[in-house]
Formats: C-alpha cells, sequence, structure tokens
C-alpha cells in the first residue's frame, strides 16, 4: 500500500563541495575552449574528436564518473534540438515568420533566429544576428517588411527587414533599448515599450555613497514611446508616471493605444495591473478597467467600439479561472464572456467570426471560437493535439499555428480558411533516427481523498506487459502546470534514456494542475505538499497493482514546485529508492520571506507564517526532516529569487543532520532555470549518475566529487 506517513493520510488531521568541483569544471572548460580555438582553422575529423573529448572530459569531471559516449551525446543531442516556435503569419497570409531556437556550445548559449516559410516553398532562415538574437517579430500592415528586436551593438532595438531577405536596417536607437513594438494600423508609425534610464540621482549617489538596493523601492518603469517609420525620425513618448506598462495594442483608426499596466515592475505588482488608453495625437491617458482582480491583454474590437482583456475578476489569479471580458471603448462596465468555460483561454485574434483563443482541455490544448454577444464558445480546431499557440491573417484567409502531437516535436502549421492544417517546417526530422523513442499515454487512478488524477505514462521500446520496470516519476512545476504526452520532454531529466535504459516513466497531473478546470487548480489551497502526496503516491501505487512498476525501484523528481513535492516525499514518505529535488521549496516560512512572489505562498496558504504558523508547518519538508530516509539530490541556482537557496541548503543540512545521504550542486550564476546548454548538459548528468547509482545499483564516484 501507500507508504505516506499516517499524518498524510487521507482524513488525519491537519555544498560547499560543489563550489569546488564546478570551479574545476569551469577551468577544464576555459582550457579545453582555448584549446579548440587554436585549432579553429582544422576542419574535418581533427575538430569532431577535439569536440568529442572535449565533451567526454567535462562530462566526466561534472558527473564524477566515466560515462558512456553515447549518453553524453544523446543528451547532447536533445539539448542541441532545434525548436520552432511563435508563427506570425503576414496580412494577406502567404507567408510565416517564425523562430528557431538553436544552442551554440561555443558561446555556452541558445539563439534564436527569426524564419519564413513562403506558402508552396521550402523555409529559410531569414535574420543572422552574431552574438545574440533576433525575437519579437511582427509584420508591417501591406506585408512588405517585417519587424524585429535585436541587439546588433546598440542596445535591443527595432529593426526591419524585406521578407525576401536581405540587410535589415536599424529603425530606433532608443537609449536603453526596446522591449516591445506594434505597427500603426495604417504602417505609418510604430509603438514601442522601454525601460526608463536610471535617473540622475543614482549615479550621484553611487559615486558618493557605493553601490546598494533600497527594497521595493529602487526599480524603473516601463513606458510608450511612438515613431514614424522613416530616417531620422525621433521618437515621442506617449506616456509617464507612477506605472508600468506591460502590453498593448494600437486602435482599428490608429488613433488610441489601449495597454494594461502595473503600479511598478515587480513581479508581485502583477495582481495590480488595469487596463488604460491613451490618445496617440496628444499623450492623454484616460483608465479603462479598474475593476477587482488583475486586468491585461487590451485587444480591439474589429470596430473599434470595445475592448476585449483577460482578468482574474474575484478568484485568485494564482490558481483561479482566468476569465475574457469586454468593454466599451469609451467606458462603462464591464461583462465577462467566458464565465461558462472552466478552464483559462489565452485570446489570439478578434475578427468578423469572432473571439479566437487557445486553452487547455485536460492534457490536450486546442483552439475555440468566442462569440461575443450570445457567449457561446465552440470548438474551432482540435489538431494537432497540443496547440501552443496561434495567428490569424489579417484578411482572415489563413492562420499560422504552432503545436505537436504524441509522435513529433513542435511544428508549424498553416491552416487555409475551410482547409486542414498544413505543416510548413520538418522539425521532427532531427529524431529521425534516434530510433524507438517507446510510447506515450495517459492513465488514471484514485488519490487517497477520491481525486481522480491524470498522469503521462511514458513506455520504453519493445515494452513487455508480462514483466515489472523501474519507474522514473517526474512532476512538473507550478503547480499549475501540465505535464502532456509529448515526444520529447524532461528538462534536466533524461526520460529518453531512461526509457532506453529499461524503465517506465510517469508524469503525474497532481492537483493544482491546469487543463482540469477551476476547483481542481484548488484542490491543493491548505493542503499543498500533502494533497499533492497523496496524488503522486496513488499513481505509484496504480502502476504497481496494474504489473506495470517495480514496487523495489521507483524514483521521484521535479523542479521548482515539483522540486518542493519531491522534497516533501524525500521526508513524509518511505516509498522511494532516490529522489532529486530541482530548485524546490523545503521550508515555507523561509520560503515565504526570500522569494519575490510572497502572494503565492498566502493565497494558497490563506494566511502568513505570523498568521497561521500551523499550516506553514504542516506543509513543509522540514518538519518532517527526522523521518527521512531517501537517498536525495538537490539542484539549485544560484541566484534564484522565485525559490531562493535557503531552500536548498536547509535541507541538505537537515538531511545530512539525521544521516540521509544527500548530494547538494549549485548551479552557479543561474535564477530559477538552468538557461544555458553546458550546465544543462551537467544537470541532466547529475541526475543520470544519481538515479543510475541508486536504482540500477550501478557504481560510481559521488556526483559532488
Amino acid at each position: 500500500g501507500c507508504r505516506l506517513k499516517p499524518a498524510f493520510r487521507a482524513g488525519a488531521p491537519s555544498g560547499r563541495g560543489s563550489s569546488t568541483r564546478f570551479a574545476a569544471l569551469r577551468a577544464v572548460a576555459d582550457t579545453i575552449g582555448e584549446f579548440t580555438r587554436h585549432l579553429a582553422a582544422h576542419e574535418g575529423e581533427v575538430m569532431r574528436l577535439v569536440r568529442l573529448s572535449a565533451v567526454m572530459l567535462l562530462a566526466g569531471v561534472a558527473a564524477g564518473s566515466a560515462q558512456d559516449s553515447a549518453v553524453v551525446e544523446a543528451f547532447r543531442a536533445q539539448i542541441s534540438l532545434e525548436s520552432a516556435s511563435g508563427p506570425r503569419i503576414s496580412p494577406d497570409g502567404s507567408m510565416i515568420a517564425y523562430t528557431v531556437s538553436s544552442t551554440d556550445w561555443e558561446n555556452n548559449r541558445f539563439d534564436r533566429e527569426i524564419w519564413l516559410a513562403p506558402a508552396g516553398g521550402e523555409p529559410f532562415q531569414l535574420t543572422h544576428t552574431e552574438d545574440g538574437s533576433s525575437t519579437g517579430h511582427r509584420w508591417s500592415p501591406d506585408g512588405s517588411r517585417l519587424g524585429f528586436i535585436a541587439d546588433r551593438g546598440d542596445g535591443a532595438q527595432i529593426h526591419l527587414i524585406r521578407p525576401a531577405g536581405g540587410e535589415a536596417t536599424q529603425l530606433t536607437s532608443h537609449d536603453g533599448g526596446v522591449n516591445s513594438f506594434r505597427f500603426s494600423p495604417d504602417g505609418s508609425r510604430i509603438a514601442f515599450a522601454a525601460t526608463d534610464p536610471a535617473p540622475e540621482d543614482f549615479g550621484q549617489r553611487e559615486e558618493a555613497y557605493g553601490d546598494y538596493a533600497v527594497e521595493d523601492t529602487d526599480f524603473r518603469m516601463s513606458h510608450l514611446w511612438v515613431t514614424e517609420i522613416r530616417a531620422g525620425a525621433e521618437p515621442r513618448r506617449l506616456t509617464a508616471g507612477a506605472f508600468h506598462v506591460g502590453t498593448f495594442a494600437w486602435s482599428p483608426d490608429g488613433s488610441q493605444i489601449a495597454f494594461d499596466h502595473t503600479p511598478t515592475p515587480q513581479v508581485n505588482s502583477f495582481r495590480q495591473a488595469d487596463v488604460s488608453v491613451v490618445e496617440v495625437a496628444t499623450g492623454t491617458v484616460r483608465a479603462l478597467v479598474a475593476d477587482p482582480g488583475r486586468q491585461r491583454g487590451p485587444l480591439w474590437s474589429p470596430d473599434g467600439g470595445q475592448v476585449l482583456f483577460s482578468t482574474s475578476a474575484e478568484a485568485s489569479p494564482y490558481y483561479g479561472n482566468s476569465e475574457l471580458a469586454v468593454i466599451r471603448a469609451a467606458g462603462g462596465e464591464s461583462r465577462i464572456l467566458t464565465a461558462g468555460f472552466d478552464e483559462n483561454p489565452s485570446p489570439v485574434a478578434w475578427n468578423g467570426d469572432g473571439v479566437y483563443f487557445v486553452a487547455s482541455q485536460r492534457t490536450t490544448r486546442q483552439l475555440f471560437l468566442l462569440d461575443p454577444e450570445s457567449r457561446d464558445v465552440t470548438l474551432a480546431l482540435d489538431t494537432p493535439e497540443m496547440i501552443s499557440t496561434a495567428d490569424i491573417s489579417r484578411d482572415g484567409s489563413a492562420m499560422a499555428i504552432q503545436g505537436e502531437d504524441r509522435t513529433t516535436v513542435s511544428e508549424i502549421f498553416r491552416k487555409p480558411r475551410g482547409a486542414e492544417p498544413q505543416r510548413v517546417t520538418d522539425m521532427t526530422a532531427q529524431v529521425a533516427d534516434w530510433g524507438d523513442l517507446g510510447s506515450r499515454e495517459l492513465v488514471t487512478w484514485n488519490s487517497e481523498d477520491g481525486a481522480e488524477i491524470e498522469g503521462v505514462l511514458m513506455k520504453p521500446p519493445g515494452y513487455d506487459p508480462a514483466r515489472t520496470y523501474p519507474l522514473m516519476v517526474i512532476i512538473h512545476g507550478g503547480p499549475t502546470g501540465t505535464s502532456r504526452p509529448q515526444l520529447v520532454s524532461g528538462y534536466v531529466y533524461p526520460a529518453l534514456e531512461w526509457l532506453k535504459k529499461g524503465a517506465v516513466v510517469m508524469m503525474p497531473n497532481y492537483r493544482g494542475s491546469a487543463g482540469y478546470g477551476g476547483e481542481f487548480r484548488a484542490l491543493n489551497v491548505r493542503n499543498l505538499g500533502v494533497g499533492d502526496a497523496w496524488d503522486v503516491l496513488s499513481g505509484v501505487e496504480a502502476l504497481v497493482e496494474r504489473g506495470v512498476a517495480d514496487p523495489d525501484r521507483v524514483a521521484a523528481m521535479g523542479w521548482s514546485q515539483g522540486g518542493y513535492i519531491s522534497a516533501f516525499l524525500t521526508t513524509s514518505s518511505d516509498r522511494f529508492r532516490a529522489i532529486s529535488v530541482g530548485a524546490g521549496i523545503s521550508n515555507w516560512m523561509t520560503y515565504y520571506v526570500n522569494t519575490d512572489i510572497h502572494g503565492f505562498t498566502r493565497e494558497y496558504l490563506k494566511a502568513t507564517p505570523w498568521d497561521d504558523p500551523e499550516i506553514y508547518a504542516k506543509t513543509s519538508p522540514m518538519t518532517y526532516i527526522n523521518e527521512a530516509r531517501t537517498p536525495t539530490l538537490i539542484q539549485h541556482g544560484e541566484f534564484d529569487a522565485r525559490v531562493p537557496t535557503p531552500n536548498a541548503y536547509e535541507l541538505y543540512q537537515g538531511l545530512q543532520d539525521v544521516g540521509v545521504e544527500t548530494e547538494l550542486i549549485i548551479y552557479k550564476g543561474f535564477g530559477h532555470g538552468i538557461t544555458k546548454p553546458r550546465e544543462r548538459l551537467a544537470a541532466m548528468l547529475h541526475n543520470w549518475e544519481w538515479f543510475a547509482r541508486h536504482i540500477w545499483g550501478e557504481e560510481g564516484k559521488p556526483a559532488s566529487e
């Protein structure tokens, strides 16, 4: 049965060593880099062998044991997968611009460039930004040019390029760079948002008193500017004052811009977002929506008479449903349009058909059409299975879609009106020679309190129902994330290689996950960790009872909220042979006073630590540290503001004190995510070695040595 300790059953009462190792890793990596640069002139087999040797040496230092080169190369191949995203379709529907993310191992970064897929033609790369990326692409209203943001030596500035290719021209030279932009409806102007420069007294203060920051005070706002699209045009400021501009949209006649804004740029202030309108000619700003809750993402109706926006209304912005609402452009009372739709809608466009939006439905993600008058919602498109986003041409003749299913990676599709989607990219060709990647299916079970939980089960190639397999449980973050039956997934958890090694992988959509409605997302309110553990453990037991999982070889892992649940399982259960905690919370009080989103804890636990210390204790892994028995790897970014490192050190020290085998690895220079390829490779190798040792019994030196 479920090995959760009695206090958590339904109805019960409520390293320093890694720093030295990574210094050595960096020194080796630098030496390898210098050596390969000297040999840059020698192409072919010599360079291939040098790179392979560098990879193997790096892996040996990072993982502390001799790694099979095929495994290392497989991890590099996964990290090196190019991905297509952000499709923007031209006004006449004939071309789709999208970005392709690629891996630059030499400079240890991920690069994004814009590609173009003409109807009936082969996609080609449109932009080439050396030492940087090209992002934020948008079509001019006549389709003659594509605008994008790139840093080509003058900060992040707006550039324009012809769809046929050629040299891009730089439009702006704004002090401090540009955050985002939109073409005016007639194509003569561009509005952009930019962060204000530091006040003069900041420099004077630093010169006199050194460098320091006053919490909740020292920040800079983002505001709107407008510029004509011509050589030598000087941008004109549109907004100023004590608010921070987020997203914005031109009115159809080009006379106004609706924008959302928060009191400060701090992440905590997102809950106070409102919508206002600025007159472009005069810069006069008027409030449009200041209802209770968070209002954002304004979108004009085709006739300019109304403005659509997303609102949290009276619900919690952390776990409640968002709604689509509409208000007259002149002001007045707003009205909710999606009260009968039990999920979070992400608006795509408002045209003569109605309002298109994308939303999750359990593990799928589909395109819907909303009639703003009747408020009826109909399914507009359900293929591919998982639609990330969509864009509709200005003339309504076609749409561009980013999506995937269980046998592909994310692809870009063109859907002519009245026809089926046509794939215009072939990113899946990258995995064609990877062999059998196993299967993906959905499984359901009942949790400890009767709640139905769904998860994704990945089975290895040649799966035999007559035998049992080691079970690797990968827990998503959020908690309002969703695990989907994707072909390639895992972040720093090498799921594909575990499948090849002969394991099954289960990814539970525990209570609080998105896609299952507002009530389900609220099931872990004042029940964090406890209810989550019910869901994970009951899923494990279901697979054991069905003869899928080997009960003696079960592992769990996750990042962020998944790391928290993993930490909770470490101290409250003896079901797992090994666990990996990635950027996880170990003590809610420690988290509350250190994180950059204090409201998250207050809303989920419905109290501060001073109001209700008992609920903070009940849901904290550290409360049960004396019961911990499971070998635990801890991974954390050095500068993580979302889940600060005291959580990692607290769990690490506690596990040491009670004699549980543990390793703590701090990834230097990173925040909440591992955003560079070399360190992501290291993190994958650390997880691979940890579980190889504890699940498969393979010998090797600890990862921290």
